[in-house]
């Protein structure tokens, strides 16, 4: 694809160029970003989205400037889909920024009642390894930034699935390592209610 401005839902823009395909375009960014709210959208504001070449020093990174949020996908091996998953992970770490004090609060009361309930499992993989090891000992359970981590990874990944949900059909996965229905039903209907679905998305089926 040429390079230039491709312009996305929400005022947002891609950066065109030869990583970035009409179909990784059409099929995956572009129905990925407008299953997002509205509401969620301004509240992370202007967003640049561009894709790098592959590179193993280099992860999928978002960063603020002055007047945009600069979103930067590293293209892999992965499918498009995976790709646009990792856009939506990192639209969910600038979120965490962005939280009011009554939603941050809610969400650790969330992550609390999980944990005192005995759920091992999280949202995704990410997730996961920070939560076994907030809880592999007293002195990481005690560490104020070990918590951060876990508390922004798991926000981070619920963000990226609740919108995953609006954009499609999602089937829920079961196991040790993953969220039970219950708890994961909560996660998706506290960020329904903070940020509801536009006109034309619901967050299940009928």
């Amino acid at each position: 694809m040429r390079g230039g401005l491709l312009h996305l839902a929400h005022g947002w823009t891609l950066v065109g160029g030869p990583m970035v395909s009409a179909a990784l375009v059409a099929d995956f960014i572009r129905p990925a970003v407008r299953a997002m709210p509205s509401s969620m959208a301004s509240r992370l504001g202007f967003c640049r989205i561009s894709i790098l070449l592959a590179d193993p020093e280099v992860s999928s990174r978002w960063t603020e400037s002055g007047e945009a949020l600069e979103v930067s996908l590293v293209r892999g091996d992965s499918p498009n889909h995976d790709l646009a998953m990792e856009l939506l992970l990192c639209l969910g770490q600038a979120l965490w920024e962005r939280l009011s004090d009554e939603q941050l609060r809610a969400y650790w009361c969330l992550l609390a009642e999980e944990i005192r309930d005995g759920v091992t499992g999280e949202i995704d993989e990410q997730a996961l390894d920070q939560k076994r090891s907030l809880l592999a000992s007293r002195l990481h359970a005690r560490s104020s930034r070990q918590l951060a981590r876990y508390g922004r990874a798991s926000f981070a990944g619920t963000a990226a699935e609740y919108v995953h949900c609006l954009w499609h059909d999602v089937t829920a996965r079961s196991g040790p390592g993953y969220l039970p229905a219950a708890q994961l039903r909560r996660r998706l209907e506290t960020f329904a209610a903070w940020f509801p679905p536009d006109r034309g998305y619901r967050l299940f089926s009928a």
